[in-house]
């Protein structure tokens, strides 16, 4: 179902200076637009062109004057990205070429598209589900090799998959339930109250094994927070230097040399990682290094993993145990630093009993197996974004947790003797949360927000 009747256009490339610029024309008069001012050598209509072909030539405005020579290539419905006809304008690059011909696009018919719409057709033409669609703003903003691959999974259609596997399950359920109050006078089984517990335990399940994977979904799309923390001159500057491979941080043998926190972006392993160096936690000399002390207590708090680090060359005093007090429920990395300078027994006996590991930011000792340590708190070394149900987005964790608060709800409904009809209307409830996450179920206001966040030419 062709949700628009007119034709829309777009710079579907970058701003900019380069070799190529695109400008997509999508609608049912894209190729009646793009014929009006492209004209081929020998004058071939683009018209009766075949499909699925590209062709070279010159765009010719009004006034017969060549704008640029280009390709333009011809894809019929419903193969098409928006699953409308599409034309593709391949001009040189730049900022006024590019404009020029889109703005003569315009004259001719098509308006601009607005941001993110040529993949709202997509979803309002059928050709893919609104989670799908959502992937592809994320395959664009992926900050890694990991985050890109759970896209690609959830735009091929892997959670959707897995939403509709559930869904179906659901739709079973409600027909019998159906059937069981619309046709008593039928001789038709019942479901019995066991059928229907075992059944919405088993779609509980199901969601709850979606809902799991949420965290690490974040984490791929947000990337791992991991805050380094300790006592002034332990080394967690020099630690953020050497995760990154580079001198970010300023390193002096002054305590409270950092004040406020330092953080970084990096790849391990196709894993978005941000280092956060906070200032070191001490009773503070200053109200400047207060107020940097209480943004690294916040920091810690908020970090998914916390590397405590002390100096294993020296016992742990007073500050060293206020610290590990503070991180006492947190997911700590013990680093027992500066081995350089020798490790203490006592040091060495306090965390024997914890995840720890023994380096030196100065010489870089064991740093490579710290960054393996950190990616194993996300990812097993077998683990497939790609093919693996993954949940990255906020809005579709919402809808999850509403369906299983639904589903939960039914569970105690039937628990409880209620009537089959009141249970039914949270089963519905819990299929109706369920379609939200892929489109069928979703409003007007819903599908036009989520695309407002695209961006122009996609």
């Amino acid at each position: 179902m062709l949700y628009y009747r007119d034709t829309i256009a777009a710079i579907s490339t970058p701003t900019g200076y380069g070799g190529i610029s695109i400008i997509r024309v999508s609608g049912v008069d894209a190729f009646e637009v793009v014929n009006k001012i492209f004209r081929r050598p020998g004058g071939k209509n683009f018209l009766e062109q075949g499909k699925n072909t590209i062709h070279y030539g010159h765009i010719i405005d009004e006034e017969g004057n060549i704008l640029d020579e280009v390709l333009v290539s011809k894809m019929p419905a419903p193969h098409t990205f928006t699953a409308e006809d599409v034309a593709e304008i391949n001009c040189h690059g730049g900022i006024v070429a590019v404009r020029r011909v889109l703005e003569l696009v315009t004259r001719m018919g098509a308006r601009l598209a607005q941001p993110g719409e040529f993949t709202k057709r997509a979803f309002l033409n059928g050709r893919i589900d609104l989670s799908q669609a959502e992937a592809i703003s994320d395959v664009i903003t992926a900050k890694t090799n990991l985050a890109a691959n759970a896209a690609i999974g959830q735009l091929t259609g892997v959670l959707s998959e897995k939403i509709n596997e559930i869904k179906q399950k659901i739709l079973t359920l409600i027909s019998n339930v159906e059937v069981t109050i619309q046709y008593p006078e039928y001789d038709i089984e019942d479901v019995t109250n066991e059928e229907l517990l075992d059944s919405l335990r088993e779609i509980k399940h199901d969601i709850e094994k979606l809902l799991k994977t949420y965290k690490q979904g974040e984490i791929l799309r947000e990337g791992l927070k991991v805050a380094i923390c300790g006592k002034p001159n332990v080394g967690k500057s020099m630690m953020l230097n050497a995760l990154l491979n580079e001198e970010k941080a300023i390193v002096t043998d002054i305590a409270g040399t950092t004040r406020d926190i330092v953080d970084e972006y990096i790849s391990l392993s196709g894993l978005p990682v941000r280092i956060i160096d906070t200032a070191g936690i001490r009773e503070a000399g200053d109200i400047v290094e207060r107020i940097g002390i209480d943004r690294s207590i916040k920091a810690a708090n908020e970090a998914d993993l916390v590397l405590f680090l002390c100096d294993a060359s020296n016992p742990l005093d007073e500050e060293d145990e206020k610290i590990l007090e503070i991180l006492k429920d947190k997911n700590v990395i013990y680093i027992l630093n500066k081995t350089d300078l020798g490790i203490c027994d006592e040091v060495i006996k306090r965390f024997e009993d914890k995840v720890n590991l023994r380096t030196s930011a100065l010489t870089k000792e064991n740093i490579d197996v710290l960054e393996e340590m950190i990616i194993s708190q996300v990812l097993s070394n077998n683990e497939d974004v790609m093919s693996n149900a993954v949940v990255t987005s906020v809005r579709h964790k919402g809808l999850l947790d509403d369906a299983l608060r639904s589903v939960s709800q039914a569970l105690d409904c039937v628990s409880m003797g209620y009537e089959i009809d009141l249970i039914q209307v949270d089963i519905n409830d819990c299929w109706a949360s369920l379609g939200n996450i892929t489109g069928q179920a979703v409003t007007e206001d819903i599908i036009d927000e989520i695309f407002a966040n695209f961006c122009l030419g996609k």
